[in-house]
Formats: structure tokens, C-alpha cells, sequence
């Protein structure tokens, strides 16, 4: 039961989140002001729903010898079942961290299928995430299936695996959205042809924008946006401070971007509006969050803060293909079909 709401929270899109911000440069490493738990790179909610029972205690091999609790996954995205964007990454966070030693054997022990042969890999951000992308964007209507089967993998800290973990989703319409900060305007297309060119402002001089290329986290019908949960002001006398709920918000940082209106920019495309989010009419907002889906590719170009870290929500395409290999264990691999 426990695992069946976290699932059912984590596909809810209209919900209040609290403590969210548009998040701004030289406030300091974003795992100082990300509202989400570690380093900003573990997602909230995608939980690990295992396919299979724990094996009793009798059916642990004897060359085995934990030293501490079961090796437990914290979260695989996407969700089983999700039809997600073409630039959405396999995402699997462990509990605890896993050594450099263990790596290989855990990738050994992730299969993937897809429809089609894909060329990829995966890639550690950190002890314990480790994302799979495709060397340039999924081809739209492949499904992937995945099972990680870690029982008895150790993750060379004496934690050992007691589940197999499953997923299995499908890659929807290439919808892709580049934002130019410099003219003022993001433009949205979809398998190459141009849906809507909207105006927009996106972050200050002073609080700029990430340039690079984010996919959508996810997205919220009304976000309560803090300045203070991003580490950007705390003092209500400071010109910096708010305190806002905004509408159609569409989230690609952990450490709090947002594609959304706000009312202190209505008409968007003249100026700076945010301190990092981009602003978007009402109309706008509201259309471009009912088409986003998970993984849809936001590129921003023009801004002067630079690339957001690949770990930053699912920003796996700000590395070229050589850094995402040499922080890959198996290195380049061909999916099965």
C-alpha cells in the first residue's frame, strides 16, 4: 500500500508544492538550495515498486557476508507505464552509496530491450545515481523495458541486493523547446515543425537563467515559489524576497527553474522578469503546460550563467558524449531489441 500512493503521488502533475524558486546564480552549490532531499540530484518521488519478493534468508548464497542493511534502490524514473520525452534519461538513485568497484557489475546486472537497437549508456553522477541515455535523443514510439536484477549484487560496501526492479515506458511525440533569452522568445516544435513561437523573459543579469539543455522534471497546475527555498533572499526586507504562488508551472531544475506566468510579468518578451525562470503569457503557460510532458528537451541559449550540472533534474544532455562515457563503468552499449 505504501508504495502504491508514493507511485500515485509521484504521477500527479496538479498539486501545491511548497518550497519552489525560480533559483539564481552565486547563491552557492545547488544542493545548498534545491528543496529536494541530498545533493539535487535525487528526484522526490519515483519510487521502487520491486518485482519480486525478498528471497528468505536461507536463499542467500554463502560467499555472501552483509555487513549492513539489504543494497535498496530510493527511486527509478520514469514510471512504468509514463510516455515520456526524447531526451529522458533511465534515472536510479540508491539508498546508500555504491563503491567504484561495484559499478560494472551493477551495470552488468541493469538489462535493457528496446523496440529498436539503441546506442547508449550509463553514466555515474555520484555514489549513488547512475542515469542510462542514448548517444543523441530517443526516436520516438520506441519502448523500453528495463529490469535491474541486484539479488546477491553486492555494491562493494557489503550491501547486497534482494530485489529485481522492473520499468517499462514508451518514448512519445519529439516536442522540443528552445528558449533565446537574447530575443526575448521561446520557440516549440514538434518532429521538427514549429508549433508556437512565444514571447518570454527569462532570468535578470543579476539572476540569470542556465543555458544548456534540461528536460522536464515535472509540472505543476500552482507552485508556491519562496525566495528563501532557493537561497536567494530570506528577509521580507529585502528588495530579492518573495513569496508567490504562480500557475502552469513547468519544472526543469531540481534546484527550482520554471517555465510559468507570473503576474508581476503579464506581457512577457521585453525584459528580464525572474530571478532564473523563464516567464511565459498566461495563455502561453497554460499551453505549453498541457503539452510538456516528462523528458521533452528545453534548450536556453544566450544566458551568461552557463550549463546546468547533469545531475540538476535530467540535464544528461549537457554532457557531450565523451564526459558521459568516462563516467560510465561498461561504457558504450547496443540495447537489445
Amino acid at each position: 500500500m505504501k508504495d502504491r500512493r508514493i507511485v500515485a503521488a509521484a504521477a500527479v502533475t496538479a498539486l501545491l508544492v511548497i518550497a519552489a524558486g525560480c533559483s539564481g546564480a552565486g547563491s552557492g552549490p545547488d544542493a545548498a538550495h534545491s528543496p529536494t532531499p541530498s545533493t539535487g540530484s535525487t528526484p522526490p518521488a519515483a519510487s521502487t515498486t520491486p518485482s519480486s519478493p525478498a528471497p528468505s534468508a536461507s536463499a542467500t548464497p554463502k560467499k555472501h557476508h552483509p555487513t549492513g542493511p539489504p543494497m535498496q534502490l530510493q527511486s527509478i524514473a520514469p514510471l512504468t507505464g509514463a510516455t515520456v520525452g526524447v531526451a529522458m534519461p533511465i534515472s536510479i538513485v540508491f539508498t546508500d552509496p555504491v563503491a567504484t568497484s561495484a559499478r560494472k557489475r551493477i551495470e552488468k546486472h541493469i538489462k535493457l530491450t528496446t523496440s529498436v537497437p539503441v546506442i547508449g549508456a550509463w553514466h555515474w553522477f555520484s555514489p549513488r545515481r547512475v542515469d542510462f541515455r542514448p548517444k543523441d535523443y530517443w526516436t520516438p514510439g520506441t519502448t523500453v523495458s528495463m529490469v535491474a536484477d541486484f539479488n546477491h549484487v553486492g555494491d562493494g560496501n557489503g550491501r547486497y541486493g534482494t530485489h529485481s526492479y522492473t520499468r517499462s515506458f514508451t518514448i512519445g511525440d519529439d516536442v522540443r523547446t528552445h528558449v533565446y533569452v537574447k530575443q526575448h522568445k521561446t520557440v516549440v516544435t514538434r518532429d521538427g515543425k514549429v508549433l508556437r513561437t512565444m514571447p518570454s523573459d527569462a532570468g535578470s543579469p543579476d539572476w540569470p537563467s542556465w543555458d544548456g539543455t534540461m528536460a522536464v522534471v515535472n509540472k505543476s497546475r500552482t507552485v508556491r515559489m519562496t525566495s528563501c527555498s532557493v537561497g536567494i533572499a530570506c528577509k521580507k526586507s529585502d528588495p530579492d524576497y518573495y513569496d508567490l504562488t504562480l500557475p502552469w508551472d513547468v519544472r526543469i531544475t531540481w534546484s527550482g527553474t520554471f517555465l510559468h506566468y507570473s503576474p508581476a510579468d503579464p506581457r512577457p518578451g521585453h525584459s528580464y522578469g525572474s530571478h532564473g525562470c523563464v516567464h511565459l503569457s498566461e495563455a502561453d503557460a497554460q499551453w505549453f503546460y498541457n503539452l510538456s510532458k516528462e523528458g521533452d528537451p528545453v534548450t536556453i541559449t544566450g544566458s551568461p550563467r552557463g550549463k546546468a550540472d547533469g545531475d540538476n533534474g535530467y540535464a544528461d544532455f549537457d554532457l557531450s558524449w565523451s564526459q558521459w562515457l568516462a563516467g560510465s563503468a561498461t561504457k558504450q552499449i547496443t540495447t537489445r531489441a
